[in-house]
């Protein structure tokens, strides 16, 4: 009978991959993960010379170069064939001219007209007449000729009504031009192709109106008008550049040993939202918390290496960009892994584990964190990191926001989801939605680092006992992740 259950509680250890007893190891090195490195390492992250570490802009590659030098300082090995990059391409439109003449007169840019990018293509366009178009007008012919609309602002769908019947030019006469946003460069996306153009649509200043259809502009504005054409000289010029940058993921291994072929990610998006109405926004929580977690991270590890105490499976760290214009880096890496992610066990990501939540009522909040889609692909994961986190840290595990359908759809807004996609078991940590997201007054002196230091520590013993347990995360549920 002794037998039996010493062989029972062999099966069982097997089956949830962790010991009864904490291993002195991982309990060894989880001590070099403090609150004090966290602090100094975030103090630096979202300084404000980082500039708010927009994805495409200086700020996130002076972030980059700090996360390559302490990579390097730590003995963690590049995770790119002898890079610590993954670039990929993303684009941004560029105003290299921008010119309009009515009858002779020249008109500028910024003070007369102005226009968002996304509106304007490259083209120069000559018209003999303009038409003063009635916005209830459905029936005059106005297919490659120049519309102008007066008065207030079009609802949006009159405007795409308007278009859809293809005039080459919609100008929309209003006050206050010199204003109005005119930014020669626009913002960064993924892809250059363009299902479709669209008609160039350019706000112009009343003198404009006025000279391109003299004394009626006013009576229009006023009081409605039918639609009538005007014979005038009018020519647009306008040269719209698309300019690539290149910009990248971080990655860092500690290699593993007899299960080196096999990977645990931990993940943490570096980039945050930039300078927005001229306020940097540092993105001291989202996510330099979790940026400066992984660092740490993978200092314990590459110690525990060094010490003759490394992980069965490597362990890749990857600070990942673009997640906050859509998740950009994440999907490249999920659609072009550098490591098979059939051979992926578990990616473990953090976003956001620096603030408490006082929403909480009567939970601990100094004890407490939120974790999303452990349940999603693998019926092993929860039960994984309940024991662990039983087993070191005690933490309050928040399912709360777990359902994919909670109206935070919190399960789709970080990079798990992109490896969730693809099969790969993943949990996702966080600390709940606080007064300063995506604010200016996102800084390091409101991170609780002691709560910082636990959850962190929480992440190094499950990335720890998943790169040591025998075998990887099963992968036992259907693959049904629902589309962002």
């Amino acid at each position: 009978m002794k037998q039996f259950f010493l062989l029972l509680t062999c099966v069982v250890l097997v089956l949830t991959g962790t010991a009864q007893r904490p291993n002195k190891n991982a309990t060894r090195y989880a001590t070099t993960i403090t609150a004090g490195d966290l602090k100094r390492h975030l103090y630096i992250v979202a300084a404000p010379d980082m500039e708010g570490r927009e994805t495409g802009m200086p700020g996130l590659r002076k972030a980059a170069d700090y996360l390559i030098g302490q990579f390097q300082q730590m003995g963690v090995q590049p995770g790119n064939n002898g890079s610590y990059e993954q670039f990929y391409p993303i684009y941004r439109d560029t105003l290299v001219q921008a010119a309009i003449t009515i009858n002779g007169t020249a008109f500028s840019f910024g003070t007369d007209f102005t226009a968002a990018l996304n509106s304007i293509t490259t083209s120069r366009l000559y018209a003999a007449e303009v038409v003063l178009l009635d916005r209830n007008d459905t029936t005059t012919e106005i297919a490659g000729k120049i519309v102008l609309l007066a008065g207030r602002q079009p609802a949006m769908n009159q405007l795409q009504k308007i278009s859809q019947r293809q005039p080459a030019a919609i100008l929309l006469a209003q006050s206050g031009i010199e204003k109005e946003p005119s930014l020669r460069s626009g913002n960064f996306y993924k892809n250059v192709f363009r299902a479709r153009q669209t008609p160039l649509y350019i706000r112009i200043s009343e003198k404009m109106a006025e000279a391109l259809v003299k004394g009626d502009y006013a009576k229009a504005k006023e009081q409605g008008w039918t639609t009538q054409t005007y014979p005038t000289q009018l020519t647009l010029d306008f040269v719209k550049d698309v300019r690539t940058t290149q910009v990248s993921n971080i990655l860092a291994v500690v290699e593993g040993t007899d299960k080196k072929d096999e990977w645990v990610v931990v993940t943490a998006h570096y980039d945050h939202v930039g300078i927005i109405r001229g306020q940097i926004h540092p993105g001291a929580d989202d996510d330099g918390s979790g940026t400066v977690g992984l660092l740490e991270l993978a200092e314990a590890f590459a110690k525990a290496r060094a010490e003759g105490r490394g992980p069965r499976r490597s362990i890749l760290f990857m600070a990942v960009s673009g997640e906050e214009k859509g998740l950009w880096g994440s999907e490249y890496y999920s659609n072009n892994p550098v490591y098979p992610l059939e051979k992926t066990s578990i990616n473990i990501n953090i976003d956001m584990i620096g603030r408490k939540d006082d929403k909480l009522g009567s939970l601990d909040s100094n004890n407490h964190v939120y974790l999303i889609g452990d349940d999603k692909l693998s019926t092993e994961l929860p039960r994984f990191v309940d024991s662990i986190n039983t087993l070191y840290t005690k933490l309050i595990l928040d399912r709360k926001y777990n359902d994919p359908k909670d109206p935070n759809r919190l399960y789709f807004r970080s990079d798990h989801y992109n490896f969730a996609r693809k099969g790969v078991p993943i949990v996702f940590f966080f600390d709940g939605i606080h007064k300063d997201y995506h604010r200016p007054s996102d800084t390091p002196d409101k991170i609780n680092y002691d709560l910082h230091e636990k959850r962190t520590r929480l992440v190094f013993y499950l990335t720890w006992d998943a790169a040591n347990r025998p075998g990887m995360m099963k992968r036992d549920l259907p693959l049904n992740v629902p589309e962002r």
